[in-house]
């Protein structure tokens, strides 16, 4: 009842109520919101320290690390050709510089490995220009990116010249695409099977490139340890870096 004897206004009433639901509501948005930070900073697959330093006093790798992403470039000037690599998960970019250090060493690569906000590439609306932009004397340009950083680049892929995939495959249909496309992957790959991979064939051009590296598991893509679920690789980490060095040495420059 109101001071003067009759009930409260229906309107009054409306706004309490109305005012209780966006209260509520936006409860659940700042505690969903501190969840997928909290779970996005816990469990993070952190670089392996010896690789990345040696990458770092590499004198053939000019290194230039900022907010948006990491960039290896030729020391004695690229080929012109670059690639824009997105990370996995929870993975440290760093983690795949010692990976990717010889085809930028070896076969004048210019490669910008980004910085996902949160870490993690599903919640980094940017654009592929946000990262190609870090490297402008590049002319043409791959996109890719290694287990979910894989997905993501699918979804720039059509902002790229061609498409590199490590370990990944596409969420989307990029048959009808033209694009060319490499998709490398392991044989001892826990996470993104070999199965996995021919199921998700059907999703990329004809002409789609497939490399599989025997004895390669998920982790072996990034110098950052085992990570749960995997298969236990049986390749060295040189070997490793020499075959993906190799495939993207005989796939790019696309024509």
């Amino acid at each position: 009842m109101t001071a003067g004897g009759s009930p409260a206004s229906p309107r009054r009433r409306g706004r309490r109520i109305l005012a209780w639901v966006l209260g509520a509501v936006g409860g659940v948005a700042v505690l969903s919101l501190a969840g997928v930070v909290i779970w996005s900073q816990v469990g993070v697959y952190r670089a392996e320290p010896r690789p990345v330093a040696d990458v770092r006093a590499d004198s053939a790798i000019a290194v230039t690390d900022g907010a948006a992403g990491i960039v290896l470039a030729p020391a004695g000037g690229g080929s012109g050709d670059g690639l824009v690599f997105i990370p996995g998960a929870k993975v440290d970019p760093w983690a795949y510089a010692p990976t990717l250090a010889g085809a930028v060493a070896e076969e004048g690569l210019t490669v910008v490995i980004t910085r996902p906000w949160l870490g993690v590439a599903f919640f980094d609306p940017r654009a592929l220009s946000a990262f190609t932009e870090l490297a402008p004397d590049v002319s043409s340009w791959a996109v890719g990116g290694h287990s979910l950083g894989g997905v993501r680049a699918c979804q720039l892929a059509t902002e790229a010249d061609a498409l590199v995939l490590f370990a990944s495959y596409c969420g989307a249909d990029l048959s009808g695409s033209g694009l060319p496309v490499l998709s490398i992957s392991g044989s001892e790959d826990g996470l993104s099977t070999p199965e996995k991979i021919a199921d998700a064939a059907a999703t990329l051009p004809s002409g789609t490139v497939f490399v599989e590296i025997p004895g390669a598991s998920h982790s072996s893509f990034g110098a950052y340890g085992p990570q749960d679920g995997d298969g236990t690789p049986a390749v060295s980490d040189a070997t490793m870096a020499a075959a993906l060095t190799a495939a993207l040495s005989a796939f790019l420059p696309v024509p």
